[in-house]
């Protein structure tokens, strides 16, 4: 049985269903009231962020294998303090069960393709451990 490559498994994933890990629990209408932009520009790039980022992430790694894709360099379960000098700095793949999770260091949010199931109810769990949300967008 031949084996399916990340980058192969990353491009499936991209296509299907997803949910976002974010500091908001939904979505920021186009033309809402408020000062979204202002705080988007203030939390990207934060420090903070990037360490609730790292906390789930950490904390999903003792369930599961996390597969880090970067820069064509693969990394199966990096050492804490590797992972740590990722998260924040470089755009990230990473492969955990049958999902993907993608972090861009300058968003305030993970999105997560393919998730279901136990790994679904467990992002939700460390996420709102982390001060975090899940939440489904509406074209989903």
């Amino acid at each position: 049985m031949m084996q399916t490559l990340p980058e192969e498994r990353i491009e499936k994933l991209l296509d299907g269903p997803y949910m976002i890990v974010d500091i908001l629990p939904r979505r920021v209408p186009a033309e809402g009231p408020g000062q979204y932009p202002a705080v988007e520009r203030y939390y990207r790039g934060a420090e903070e962020i990037t360490l609730k980022k790292l906390g789930l992430l950490l904390k999903l790694n003792c369930y599961y294998d996390l597969l880090v894709v970067t820069g064509g360099e693969e990394i199966l379960n990096p050492a804490p303090k590797d992972l740590r000098s990722l998260v924040g700095e470089v755009y990230l793949n990473i492969l955990t069960g049958d999902a993907l999770i993608v972090s861009d260091p300058d968003d305030h949010y993970m999105t997560v393709y393919g998730a279901g199931g136990d790994l679904a109810g467990l992002l939700e769990k460390l996420a709102a451990a982390e001060g975090l949300f899940v939440w489904m967008p509406e074209e989903n």
